[in-house]
């Protein structure tokens, strides 16, 4: 899809305030790609904040060396943003922005939203949205150029890590020509694969890979091994010391199984509140699952937020992924 920027720029150049927000548990993609659309901005002599309902989380703090994510209700209170322009980045969700939702239905901003996902909710937006990208941070990629900005190493390096981790280093079906195209252009322009690889894999605390080893042995197969399950306890959390972010990708290893079609992921959250990950090999629309439940995401990558005990989201979820299935 080609998407037309021009009203972006238009906003850009009709005001001098903005605040760049994502979804909760912010990942790489919505990290980098909020920090590169802020340092393009302020390239311009625009003011622009970037203000999440969560913290980076510990193990991609890297990303924000210099601090630039301010936490809303920590650092920062919803009555002292007064941007001109909010823009809302990687989701299009209600449910995900968290108490950001409520700033971006009070304000009387300019709302803008840039997203890859094909779910969406009514934001009530200006949207730029290409659900065949692989990352948002690609479509930030063709934003910031299309505002006739150079991409400095700062900016390359946090799209680069944007876009390499929600491809899953380039090996998802996302991947395409235009993908490798933008990860050249954002290496010529200073992003180094090696080191981010080594800030993002090669530094696991061993608290998360007890996790990680808890939630393999955890794991179910059925179907003939056509769907993998399994799940992180408070339990397992309060054991190993591990945060609720450090089990990212693990969903991932268990669709790794030999004739896995579809893997999910159960995730305890302090009593009645299970965050589900859904994987498929890209045959079963997981995202037709999720939005059952009120989730959403793509054809091989969704997510729900179920409220209820462990045992009822694994009845309820897994009823419907076998359904699907056949």
């Amino acid at each position: 899809m080609t998407i037309d920027w021009r009203p972006l720029v238009d906003a850009v150049r009709k005001n001098d305030r903005f605040v760049l927000t994502t979804h909760m548990r912010p990942d790489c993609d919505a990290v980098g790609s909020c920090l590169a659309l802020a340092e393009a901005l302020r390239t311009l002599g625009k003011k622009a904040q970037v203000v999440i309902g969560d913290p980076v989380p510990p193990h991609i703090a890297f990303m924000d060396p210099n601090d630039d994510v301010t936490v809303l209700g920590r650092e920062v209170a919803a009555n002292q943003l007064k941007p001109d322009v909010l823009v809302v980045l990687d989701t299009s969700a209600w449910s995900q922005l968290g108490p950001m939702a409520d700033v971006l239905r009070q304000t009387s901003a300019r709302k803008i939203v840039i997203d890859h996902h094909a779910s969406a909710d009514d934001l009530q937006a200006e949207t730029f949205k290409d659900p065949t990208a692989e990352a948002t941070g690609r479509l930030v990629l063709e934003a910031i150029k299309s505002l006739g900005v150079d991409i400095t190493p700062t900016m390359a390096s946090a799209l680069f890590t944007a876009i390499a981790t929600d491809t899953g280093w380039f090996r998802f079906s996302s991947v395409s020509e235009a993908t490798f195209a933008a990860a050249a252009e954002l290496v010529q322009a200073g992003a180094n694969p090696k080191s981010v690889f080594s800030l993002l894999y090669e530094k696991n605390s061993i608290s998360r890979l007890m996790l990680h080893g808890r939630i393999l042995a955890h794991a179910r197969e059925e179907l003939g091994g056509r769907l993998i399950y399994s799940a992180a306890t408070d339990a397992d959390f309060a054991d190993t010391g591990a945060l609720a972010t450090d089990t990212e990708d693990v969903v991932n290893r268990l669709l790794s199984a030999e004739g896995a079609e579809v893997a999910v992921l159960f995730q305890e959250q302090n009593g009645n509140d299970i965050k589900v990950s859904l994987r498929s090999r890209g045959a079963t629309d997981v995202r037709h699952v999720a939005e059952q439940f009120g989730g959403g995401g793509h054809i091989a990558a969704a997510g729900v937020r179920y409220a209820g005990t462990l045992a009822q989201a694994q009845t309820a979820v897994l009823d419907a992924v076998r359904a699907v299935l056949g």
